[in-house]
């Protein structure tokens, strides 16, 4: 397990700002991360600095250089969970490596993706939920569904057979884009893996069916939502972030309820900006820094 001081969840304005500060800082610095939101083919002329027109592109491969120079290592890895390390610090898995890191900046952005399932808002914390950590222990031995496309529903549906071996994935209609290396992983562990689209659900005072399309009704107890990638709000719950909605509740200092957890950016709601971003990235990074030095000197 590779160690580091910080690590930097998303490679957007608000991480590689605060990657530029910790790393100049000579902290020990990690940013995973693959391509942010605006690193396509978006027109930026309202950012300080620059009197003609930027690509989201260019800013982004300006600012991931920017970062390098000062030694931060940016690596294009999907964060797939992040937990709290049995002695202190942060255990944080992604879909190629597992790290502990002294101190988390969270700049995810807000990619939390809802499925459109008439009632669901009615049977969270009764049946639905975003978080196997913090949820999988109740279903013990019963019927769950991971509801997700990608890597992050495979991990979770792995992650559920600690808990039963009735576990199942549906995709809610979309491709799967799941790597052949967890596939195989959950082939071998008995996983299915459907396209379906969940319609329905029923139960009373709690989940325990859903639909597949207009006919099918299959006993399920559990449905664990995992679409898209993991974001911010995920590892919200894993850590015990305080939250506002889909959002991160922080203070002036961008500093979190969790010692040792700080975020930046889109994550933590207001003035949803690049401009707004590159400050609060650059806020957590002092807060980090001062923390970090304090708490954790060596190693």
């Amino acid at each position: 397990m590779d160690k580091t001081k910080c690590l930097i969840v998303g490679g957007g304005p608000a991480g590689l700002s605060a990657a530029i500060y910790t790393a100049r800082a000579g902290l020990d610095t990690l940013v995973l991360g693959c391509a942010p939101k605006i690193e396509g083919d978006y027109d930026i002329d309202n950012y300080f600095g620059f009197e003609t027109t930027i690509s989201g592109r260019d800013l982004i491969e300006r600012g991931r250089r920017q970062a390098a120079r000062f030694g931060a290592d940016i690596r294009c890895e999907k964060v797939l969970g992040i937990h709290h390390g049995d002695l202190g610090g942060f255990k944080i898995k992604s879909d190629q490596n597992e790290y502990q890191a002294c101190a988390v900046i969270l700049a995810t952005g807000v990619s939390r993706t809802k499925p459109k399932i008439p009632g669901i808002a009615d049977y969270e914390g009764k049946g639905v939920s975003y978080c196997v950590s913090c949820d999988g222990y109740f279903y013990k031995g019963r019927p769950v569904v991971v509801l997700g496309e990608g890597v992050f529903a495979a991990n979770q549906a792995l992650e559920l057979l600690n808990y039963t071996p009735n576990v199942s994935i549906c995709t809610q209609g979309k491709a799967p884009t799941i790597p052949a290396e967890f596939l195989a992983r959950l082939e071998s562990a008995g996983v299915s893996v459907t396209t379906d689209t969940i319609t329905a659900l029923s139960g009373q005072p709690a989940l325990n069916s859903v639909t597949f399309g207009s006919t099918e009704t299959r006993a399920v107890d559990g449905l664990f939502i995992a679409m898209g990638e993991a974001s911010s709000t995920d590892f919200a719950y894993t850590l015990g972030v305080a939250r506002n909605g889909q959002f991160l509740s922080v203070d002036s200092e961008m500093k979190t309820n969790i010692e040792g957890v700080y975020a930046a950016g889109d994550c933590t709601g207001g003035f949803l900006q690049i401009a707004v971003a590159v400050g609060e990235g650059a806020l957590a990074a002092k807060s980090a820094i001062s923390w970090l030095k304090e708490k954790c000197p060596k190693g």
